[in-house]
């Protein structure tokens, strides 16, 4: 059966993107279509003989769209179909600034400043982000690492796992991803960054990656993380949670965070669900 999703958040947030990220992975992607309309169009899409990986309902934010009506919509499609989740887009507020000062677009709550139409937006949709199943955090991502986000969340290899887990390098320096279930600090590694030869390389350079990994205490440390996880994530799955992401942070995000973050997705078959923040920072 295919999966139904509503895809809406902030606006500014990404959602054309993962749209388009969706479309790619050979989703029935639906832009913008009256909430009335949605739960409709949801049973005839998921009964057509053609087969899609999912179906994604994209919802803009134009001021019409009320979030008790889209709750509304929510609550059935998930009558309908036990797999409808909600993913919500966001972002800090200065981010979105920046981003619609960026584009000279209008934003669909208008205000007397853009931060108050930001912040009205925010107040109306609280009720959607509380509800949702997924909330990912733009903020500190770039379009083409949105897109990684997706693919690596929603991909078909992953389609048919009830509990989707995903991984995600970060810096502490860069702060700690806002949209992430899990946070693993890997600081107390000795730090490539100090040796010349590794500097410039990062985690998934074999170098730099034997030099974290021979180290006594990554060992222990991988070990009691995946121990960890191996117990956490079947009883994550068994109380209903649709989505896990796990985050491991080294100060820059380059080396130690990435090359655990690796060795944690080989042990735990994760192969596929590795996003590096800030490895290109």
């Amino acid at each position: 059966m295919s999966e139904v999703l509503l895809v809406t958040g902030m606006s500014g947030a990404g959602r054309s993107t993962a749209s388009a990220a969706l479309d790619d992975l050979g989703w029935f992607v639906i832009d913008n279509m009256p909430p009335e309309l949605i739960a409709r169009v949801g049973d005839l899409a998921t009964a057509g003989s053609l087969e899609y990986a999912g179906v994604a309902f994209i919802v803009g934010r134009s001021g019409r769209v009320e979030p008790v009506a889209l709750l509304d919509v929510v609550n059935e499609l998930k009558q309908k179909h036990e797999n409808a989740k909600i993913l919500f887009l966001d972002a800090p507020d200065d981010v979105l600034i920046h981003r619609f000062e960026g584009n000279r677009r209008r934003h669909p709550f208008p205000a007397a400043t853009l931060a108050e139409s930001i912040a009205n937006e925010r107040e109306q949709l609280q009720s959607l982000r509380d509800a949702a199943d997924l909330v990912i955090d733009t903020g500190s991502i770039n379009t083409n690492q949105l897109r990684s986000r997706m693919v690596e969340i929603f991909n078909e290899e992953s389609a048919g796992h009830s509990l989707r887990v995903s991984l995600v390098s970060f810096g502490y320096s860069n702060g700690i991803p806002r949209d992430v279930d899990l946070v693993f600090d890997c600081r107390f590694l000795p730090n490539p960054h100090w040796i010349d030869e590794l500097r410039p390389l990062t985690g998934l350079d074999e170098p730099v990656s034997r030099y974290v990994l021979d180290q006594e205490p990554a060992q222990h440390f991988l070990t009691d993380v995946v121990s960890l996880l191996e117990w956490q994530i079947p009883a994550f799955a068994k109380e209903g949670k649709s989505y896990l992401s796990i985050a491991i942070g080294c100060t820059g995000g380059h080396h130690r965070s990435v090359a655990i973050a690796e060795e944690i997705s080989r042990r735990l078959d994760l192969q596929h669900a590795v996003v590096h923040r800030d490895i290109a920072r």
